[in-house]
């Protein structure tokens, strides 16, 4: 549904009725904190801001999980202009604990809880002391950071990380030191100090539905919930695999270029190349438009191969704007975020390495077929049975081919890309770089091969 274009940001808890109802994006983040679990989150961000939401609500239920990717997560918060609000569903154990710290409100389902938020190795282990130490000063110091002026909240999230902090507010301990803190719903929202506050908790709903109507009103919301498919599992291994994606869709569609006709070639490079784009749009790195650039640079590229052969500055421009919609659809861009911030943030600079790599297989596994597979049979339908290389049909070939081009002259065909005065003509069903003296052919016309040169036939309107 179509959200607000302009950000309104919600400063208070009362209902927003005056600017018109708040535009509200859920996004549900489940199970372990991890690479998928991210790129739901970064999708659903970057939707928000261009849709011109004001509020995310992360629905979140999580054990916890890895701490690189919670960082991410908590810089992808960051990112978004307006109001963010976790609502624990019913679980937000160690890393998820970080992540409801790092938005603006955390409200709690009635059995919601929170907590126990001490670093351990991804198998579950206890880390090193020494490890253990230097991972807790820094987390409760950037814990501290990110919550200066929301209460008691680095306090509590500080004694959920750290065993040996002791939690005491107004002579009242809360937590002792050698145990780590974890909350219920009703506990994160007891009030303390004076005047009072909550420990933790904005509030306590039923659901998302309730949330919202505590939070602005009844009828002063409009919401729209982020759908998670299967694609953003699938993304982590498509996101891994890009640059060998990428080096096989492009020798794929280049062995197609040199094969006559339209056959499996061409169709493994575009699903190859298409997997890229797919991955990229589930991990929340591109949208359609990158999509729509490489389609218009195959077409480019097509015109220049069947209408237009010979035009260099048609197939050099469309193969820019195929390359660069590559690396566009890897870049991790948001919306309404200046091109120089982008630079600025090396976000094409992983983009541009997996580029240069899947060129560089492209280009191995190219010298390879032509080094390995010259008298196979996967070669003998791409080059030299196919003709299609100009040069390769008698300059530097077998005598036996000069003989088989020089038996076609007198035979009749097709053309079947347009000659001026460069082009392709088909006779028995195989192709042939051609070319006329004078004029040129439409595609669909007859021809009659008139002679041979060294790169081609020598062809003319079979009715001239």
């Amino acid at each position: 549904m179509a959200l607000l274009s302009l950000p309104l940001r919600a400063a208070s808890m009362a209902p927003v009725t005056a600017a018109g109802p708040a535009r509200v994006v859920v996004i549900p983040l489940r199970d372990e904190v991890a690479e998928p679990m991210f790129y739901i989150l970064r999708r659903g961000l970057k939707q928000a801001i261009a849709d011109g939401a004001d509020t995310v609500v992360l629905d979140l239920k999580t054990p916890g999980g890895a701490l690189d990717v919670t960082f991410e997560m908590m810089e992808a918060i960051a990112r978004f202009p307006g109001k963010t609000i976790t609502f624990v569903n019913d679980e937000a154990m160690s890393a998820g604990a970080f992540i409801s710290a790092s938005t603006d409100e955390i409200w709690f389902a009635p059995k919601g809880v929170i907590g126990a938020a001490a670093p351990v190795q991804a198998t579950g282990a206890d880390v090193d002391a020494t490890m253990k130490q230097k991972l807790t000063s820094y987390l409760t110091a950037r814990m501290r950071a990110n919550s200066e002026g929301r209460g008691y909240r680095g306090e509590v999230v500080s004694a959920m990380i750290d065993s040996d902090f002791e939690l005491k507010i107004d002579g009242q301990i809360l937590k002792e030191k050698g145990k780590l803190l974890s909350l219920t719903a009703t506990e994160a929202g007891k009030s303390y100090g004076t005047p009072p506050q909550p420990l933790l908790s904005a509030g306590i709903a039923e659901n998302i539905d309730a949330l919202l109507k505590q939070r602005f009103g009844a009828r002063a919301f409009t919401v729209t919930t982020l759908e998670v498919t299967w694609s953003e599992n699938f993304a982590k291994w498509l996101q891994g695999a890009s640059a060998i994606l990428l080096g096989l869709g492009i020798v794929a569609l280049y062995i197609e270029f040199k094969t006559p006709g339209f056959g499996v070639f061409g169709v493994t490079g575009i699903v190859l190349l298409a997997l890229v784009f797919l991955g990229n749009y589930a991990a929340g790195l591109s949208g359609h438009e990158p999509i729509l650039f490489f389609a218009a640079g195959v077409l480019l590229v097509a015109v220049e191969l069947f209408f237009f052969p010979g035009v260099v500055v048609m197939a050099v421009g469309g193969i820019a704007l195929m390359l660069g919609s590559l690396v566009w659809s890897m870049a991790d861009l948001w919306p309404n975020e200046p091109i120089s911030v982008a630079w600025s943030g090396d976000a094409f600079a992983g983009p541009i390495a997996n580029l240069g790599v899947g060129l560089l297989l492209a280009l191995v596994l190219a010298l390879a077929l032509a080094r390995f597979l010259p008298k196979g049979w996967v070669w003998d339908r791409m080059v030299v049975q196919s003709a299609v290389g100009g040069s390769a049909q008698s300059s530097g070939g077998s005598p036996e081919g000069a003989a088989a081009l020089a038996a076609l002259v007198g035979r009749r065909g097709l053309a079947v890309a347009a000659l001026r005065p460069g082009g392709q003509v088909e006779i028995d069903g195989r192709r042939y770089e051609a070319s006329v003296a004078l004029g040129a052919i439409q595609p669909g016309e007859a021809i009659v091969v008139r002679g041979r040169t060294d790169f081609g036939l020598l062809v003319e309107k079979a009715d001239a």
